[in-house]
């Protein structure tokens, strides 16, 4: 028996429990194991049951995994993480890794002892992971070991049940499309697909599929389920029951027989037992799924995911929806932006607007009688150089007070039953040193240049990434984040496959929602992002060109500081934009405002920016 440990998310345990996972490690014959920020669903928001990463290191990033060696534990995050993965873990028992250039894969291939036997929790790593790590130790004569329990939960005592957050249902006016249609959709991708069934393990996936919504998860609206469409066009959904109400069971009943989560893998194995073929992702079903469906005789179909892209291919209702909610939320964050405006420098903390900026969104909520469900991730609040930190968190032990002289990032966003919004503002406190102001304008000179961007069909996040970078390089800077991920309805506030990044291979498509956030860092001292989202616009033709071209249409409106703004650094055009976009946001805004300080504050901050 191995000593075990109650949960808690700082990293003075990190020593013993570290210890305790190679004791258990090493008596089940395996050098190595993996610890991903991933769950059995393998999201991107996971319960506090599911909090495995954090318990085990201390690091509470939304990205990540830790590699245990006998010698060493790696955790290996993105560039959004390194500041604050320094900050939360012993840096005397977990050392730093780069997951975007060197994740566990490649640095095993690299780095790895010959023979290596690397053990993992097969339900918490997708096919495609699985076949990067297998071919990695094969080149060092090592082995994948697929473990049958994970050793680290016998570890973690005290450790929170499953979730059981209720279930409902999401109307057609928001929905825009009956369940039943598209189930029946899906099935006929199965057909063509060569396939008996196809096997649905993304919540966001059910959520979109069934028209439901679910809490299980912070801040991220679907339910904790998988499903099955069958070739014939029925459906299975693995919901457990007291997640929802008489009429929320009475809906999914007409739709799919509700089946509970424990028999998920033994229906798979008798469906795959008939020697069927089985439609699945590779890129986000558990590998576990996988082997058990080769073990019981089924054959795979490898491929993309049939509710993904009609998910991220937002319909008229889905995109009417957004823009009404981001409306709303706009003039939340004027509410806010007005009244942080009329403080006096240095006086509120990065907490306290925090708490405000929620309070707005609430109020406003109610007043036009759409609340606020949920906050749609954690809001990043930092003042000066905690603003740096580009998913910093403020907590009691670092919240300080936005000072005179300084930028203030806040970056957050809502969940209403008609959308979900994302938005970046940076704004001034006081007098703002010119070089800040510099590449502040920097940065908005590429969300700009995204904005108005026109492109061909068959362009990808990848070939539109340069545009948000140029005018940083060329003044010798850039930042290490994509520059827009996609955007759920009312799901997860990052959805894929869209992306604009320098990895973003995803076709853009109309009605694909997007971020559009470039941002520039300097540690310890300031950082910049100013972030709108944007929707895919179907293709046309300009006049007097050869090609239809496909554009954005922005959704977000909420002023931009033009103090911050160098005006000579735009170009006419640039110059053009802000003003005609303040323009816009005042007119949509102000008649959803009732205070006449509000009211004249708005005004003042998308007043005409005058050419020099």
């Amino acid at each position: 028996m191995f000593q075990s440990f109650e949960v808690t998310s700082t990293p003075q345990f990190g020593r013993e429990r570290t210890d305790a996972l190679r004791a258990a490690l090493a008596a089940l014959g395996v050098d190595g194991f993996l610890v991903p920020r991933a769950d059995e669903f393998q999201g991107e928001y996971v319960p506090a049951s599911a909090e495995r990463l954090a318990w085990l290191t201390g690091f509470t990033g939304s990205a990540g995994i830790a590699l245990l060696t006998p010698s060493q534990v790696i955790v290996f995050v993105d560039g959004r993480y390194v500041t604050q993965l320094a900050e939360q873990v012993d840096g005397s028992v977990f050392t730093g890794g780069d997951l975007v250039g060197e994740p566990p894969h490649l640095w095993l291939e690299k780095h790895g002892t010959k023979g290596f036997r690397l053990g993992i929790d097969p339900w918490l790593h997708t096919g495609a992971e699985v076949r990067k790590l297998e071919k990695a130790l094969e080149k060092i004569g090592g082995k994948l070991v697929l473990l049958d329990h994970n050793p680290l939960d016998r570890l973690w005592t005290n450790r929170p049940d499953a979730p059981l957050g209720r279930v409902k249902i999401q109307s057609n006016e928001n929905a825009g499309q009956l369940a039943k249609d598209k189930i029946a959709t899906m099935a006929a991708e199965t057909v063509k697909a060569g396939a008996a069934a196809v096997v649905l393990t993304d919540p966001s996936s059910i959520a979109w599929t069934f028209n439901i919504r679910g809490s299980d998860v912070p801040h991220t609206p679907h339910p904790l389920a998988r499903g099955i469409v069958h070739a014939d066009g029925t459906a299975e959904i693995f919901l457990d029951k007291r997640k929802t109400g008489i009429e929320e069971e009475a809906y999914l009943t007409q739709l799919a027989k509700i089946e509970p989560p424990s028999s998920f893998i033994d229906r798979v194995a008798a469906l795959a037992a008939g020697g069927v073929a089985i439609m699945i992702d590779p890129d986000h079903a558990p590998f576990a799924l996988a082997e058990r469906i080769r073990e019981s005789g089924g054959t795979i179909i490898e491929a993309i995911d049939p509710a993904r892209l009609p998910r991220a291919c937002k319909n008229r209702a889905e995109l009417d929806g957004s823009a009404r909610a981001h409306l709303q939320d706009g003039a939340a964050m004027v509410e806010f932006l007005a009244w942080l405006d009329q403080t006096t420098p240095g006086t509120v903390t990065e907490i306290a607007a925090t708490e405000k900026l929620e309070a707005c969104r609430r109020s406003v909520g109610e007043r036009m009688q759409n609340p606020l469900k949920d906050i749609s991730f954690d809001t990043i609040a930092g003042a000066g150089g905690h603003a740096a930190i580009m998913h910093y968190r403020v907590t009691t032990d670092t919240d300080v007070t936005i000072a005179d002289g300084s930028m203030f990032l806040i970056d957050s966003g809502g969940q209403y039953v008609n959308g979900t919004t994302d938005i970046t503002r940076t704004v001034a406190i006081g007098n703002v040193p010119q070089e800040q102001r510099r590449f502040f304008t920097l940065v908005l000179k590429g969300m700009i240049a995204i904005s108005v961007a026109r492109f061909p069909k068959g362009s990808r996040g990848v070939d539109l990434d340069p545009l948000a970078r140029i005018a940083l390089w060329k003044a010798g800077a850039d930042f290490a984040h994509g520059t827009g991920h996609g955007v759920g309805s009312y799901l997860s506030v990052h959805e894929g496959p869209q992306r604009i990044s320098r990895a973003a291979m995803q076709e853009l498509l109309p009605g694909m929602i997007l971020s559009n956030e470039p941002g520039y860092y300097r540690p310890g001292a300031f950082g910049i992002r100013i972030e709108n989202l944007v929707h895919v616009l179907p293709a046309e033709m300009i006049e007097g060109g050869d090609l239809p071209m496909l554009g954005f249409e922005t959704l977000t409106f909420c002023p931009i500081d033009r103090r911050l703004v160098v005006a000579e650094l735009l170009t006419a055009e640039e110059l053009d934009w802000l003003n005609a976009y303040h323009a816009e946001t005042c007119e949509k805004l102000l008649p959803l405002l009732d205070d006449e300080k509000t009211r004249e504050w708005l005004k003042a901050a998308t007043a005409e920016i005058a050419r020099k």
